[in-house]
């Protein structure tokens, strides 16, 4: 009988082994598709500032961290820093990416009018509907505290930035500033600018913070954030002498 039953065990069909499971990916990362490469050379840091983007729109400036954009592209925590060095300048460099995007965006807006009122009034309105568009890129663009303005790459995009601007509001006084004359505006010139600058950004601050919601809910019926920029830019903004 002890034979027999040995012979019986030895003799039952050995069950198959499942095969191991693949590892699971850690939650979070990108299963890459098959047959795509990894990045590569100058693709990775460009692949990392939209992931930088993404994060900053999505989780606003406390989220994004070195490891957040690491993450949302899939890559090693070690990536960003060896890209980017730290924090500040991956910051900075998104901050120029905005700010190119910001400039050209106004740019386009003022070419679309032929009078300098116009055309400055049309980059008011285009400065205005990036902030709606893109909130958090536009409030890291003004957080100088977060951000390194020497950069090569920041500081060009905010200079060309400031640039438009005061070109804008000094076409609008029947002015021309050009090279030398906007290292040296004087004193009416510079405050034509700032008041032009405060009027704006004031505005699309209150706006984004929801602060002109007492305003809005005021206004007639039809109207709304569009016509009463357009009415205060209209009533604030220096017309061009008539001759």
């Amino acid at each position: 009988m002890a034979r027999t039953s040995r012979e019986t065990r030895t003799n039952r069909p050995v069950a198959k082994r499942r095969p191991a499971r693949a590892a699971e990916r850690p939650a979070g990362r990108r299963r890459r598709p098959a047959g795509e490469t990894p990045y590569h050379h100058g693709d990775l840091h460009d692949a990392l500032l939209a992931a930088a983007e993404r994060v900053l729109e999505r989780d606003g400036l406390p989220g994004l961290t070195l490891r957040a954009v690491a993450r949302e592209a899939g890559v090693s925590h070690a990536a960003p820093t060896h890209h980017f060095g730290d924090l500040t300048g991956l910051l900075s460099e998104l901050a120029a990416i905005g700010f190119r995007r910001f400039n050209e965006a106004m740019v386009a807006a003022g070419n679309t009018e032929t009078l300098p009122l116009m055309k400055a009034m049309a980059r008011a309105k285009a400065y205005v509907a990036y902030a709606q568009a893109r909130p958090g890129m536009y409030g890291l663009m003004f957080r100088t505290e977060r951000l390194d303005m020497t950069r090569p790459s920041l500081h060009e995009a905010a200079t060309a930035s400031f640039r438009g601007l005061a070109t804008a509001v000094s076409l609008s006084r029947n002015e021309k500033l050009t090279g030398e004359a906007l290292e040296a505006l004087s004193l009416d010139q510079a405050a034509a600018i700032a008041r032009a600058w405060s009027l704006v950004h004031g505005f699309t601050t209150l706006l984004l913070d929801g602060r002109l919601k007492d305003i809005l809910h005021r206004l007639p019926e039809g109207t709304g954030v569009d016509q009463l920029l357009d009415a205060m830019l209209r009533s604030t903004v220096p017309r061009p002498p008539t001759v």
